[in-house]
């Protein structure tokens, strides 16, 4: 079945809408006409009965009426009549009228009404008869002066005419109009969807993973809600893009150190005779995999937590238990780093309203990244304090650091600063923005304690903290 274009379902719809308005007002403009047609009928009947009136009176019902008491019709003879007869034989025979005497007796009368009965007392001024296979319009005048009495009579025929002829004038360029009409309202329509059409071609030429809002030229108002939507989901589609680029490079940053761990216990393993020094790379290598299992959850849980679908509500996190744990993960990575891990924190628990899996990775990339810079023996300090008004971590180092006019750059994914060891792709820092942005947390690059390298301060604000005893 094919489908309608809506240009073509608003013409059709406009046109019946037209069609349902004006035929309700056609049919009452008709019966309205034909009630106009008959009320001045009905006055002309009446004026031609008191025409009549005044004539009989001037010149007497006897003199008109002739010796003759037998007659009962009097040919075509009347003023009135004969002056419809030089006008039209047509008219002639739809009007006519009878005069009767005093005694009921016919004294004038027209040759297409002469056959009809005398009035009755009961008959109305205005009634209806069928005579000579016509319906007749009669209406009859009685003089109380001489019992005169006057009927005069109009077919219906002749209303008819004058209402078709008033029809045929006013409905005959209405029939030509029509197909006009709608050639109009096509055109009117097709210029009224132009937005449309252009919204069709700004999405045709919309370049690929375009971020740009779509925008029209003096877009109608109806339109302006469909483009806010239509770009919401855009951008949403954009994000979403986004974020899948961004886990792909948050899983190969963030397991590459235990796929490293694991490989090394595994080649320690096979590479010793030692019963017991397998066995302890065995064993090394199963915690690394358990390592790398949890980490893998919480990748997808801050992947979750970032699109915004993730079911988890905040819940109160002890910040020291997360950093310990933390910090037994990356055991073999600051075994092998050579450098110095110091964690200071309050005896008391310090409990945070967030989610686990983002504030591990944000301890875990801080201490990595850290790790990365410092040089062999060098010193890294992880701090968790109370403050006045937020809860605070510092991770401070000994390391090169960065110069002050680069550190905003950081934060930017696949950033490495030249000074850094080993391989990485530049994105730890980048992870540990967004989990703090989770957490309406600020972030600070600050100057060692050390007097060299750098300290990143952390400051979650003290509205979502919440403090227990032990």
């Amino acid at each position: 079945m094919s489908q309608q274009s809506l240009r073509g379902r608003l013409r059709w719809l406009i046109l019946l809408v037209m069609l349902a308005v004006l035929l309700p007002l056609a049919v009452l403009s008709f019966r309205r006409t034909m009630q106009e047609i008959n009320e001045l009928s009905d006055g002309r009947l009446a004026q031609s009965a008191r025409t009549l009136q005044v004539i009989v009176e001037q010149e007497g019902a006897e003199s008109l009426g002739g010796d003759d008491a037998q007659s009962k019709s009097v040919p075509i003879e009347a003023l009135q009549v004969h002056i419809l007869h030089r006008q039209s034989h047509a008219i002639e025979s739809e009007v006519g009228f009878q005069v009767f005497d005093a005694t009921g007796r016919l004294i004038m009368a027209t040759s297409n009404l002469a056959a009809l009965p005398a009035p009755q007392p009961t008959d109305a001024d205005f009634h209806d008869v069928r005579a000579g296979g016509y319906r007749w319009r009669l209406f009859t005048l009685q003089d109380k002066s001489d019992g005169v009495v006057i009927r005069t009579g109009e077919r219906y025929d002749s209303r008819h005419d004058i209402l078709w002829a008033l029809w045929f004038d006013h409905a005959l360029p209405l029939l030509f109009g029509l197909p006009l009409l709608g050639l109009l309202v096509g055109w009117a329509v097709k210029r009224g969807l132009r937005p449309l059409q252009e919204l069709t071609s700004a999405l045709a030429s919309r370049s690929l993973g375009s971020r740009e809002p779509i925008m029209l030229e003096q877009a109608p108002q109806e339109l302006l809600p469909v483009l806010d939507a239509l770009n919401g989901q855009l951008q949403r589609l954009a994000d979403a893009l986004e974020r899948e680029h961004r886990f792909s490079a948050d899983v190969a940053h963030e397991l590459r150190t235990p796929l490293a761990s694991i490989m090394l216990n595994i080649e320690s393993a096979t590479a010793t005779c030692d019963a017991t020094e397998a066995e302890t790379s065995l064993a090394g290598a199963r915690h690394n995999v358990a390592a790398l299992a949890r980490r893998v959850e919480q990748l997808l849980a801050l992947a979750r937590l970032e699109s915004g679908t993730a079911d988890e509500q905040r819940q109160s996190i002890d910040l020291v238990g997360v950093a310990i744990d933390v910090i037994e993960e990356l055991a073999p990575v600051i075994a092998e780093s050579g450098a110095e891990l110091g964690f200071s924190h309050d005896n008391l628990p310090v409990r945070v309203q967030g989610h686990e899996a983002a504030l591990a990775a944000l301890l875990r990339n801080l201490i990595e990244n850290a790790m990365r810079h410092v040089p062999a023996g060098g010193q890294v300090q992880l701090s968790i304090t109370q403050g006045p008004n937020a809860t605070t971590i510092d991770v401070a180092d000994d390391g090169p650091g960065i110069p002050l006019e680069r550190r905003a750059a950081v934060f930017a994914r696949f950033h490495r600063e030249s000074a850094s060891r080993g391989e990485g792709y530049g994105l730890g820092l980048s992870i540990v923005q967004r989990a703090a942005e989770l957490h309406g947390a600020s972030i600070a690059l600050l100057d060692s304690p050390f007097g060299r390298g750098l300290r990143v301060h952390i400051a979650i604000p003290h509205p979502q903290i919440l403090y227990t005893s032990a």
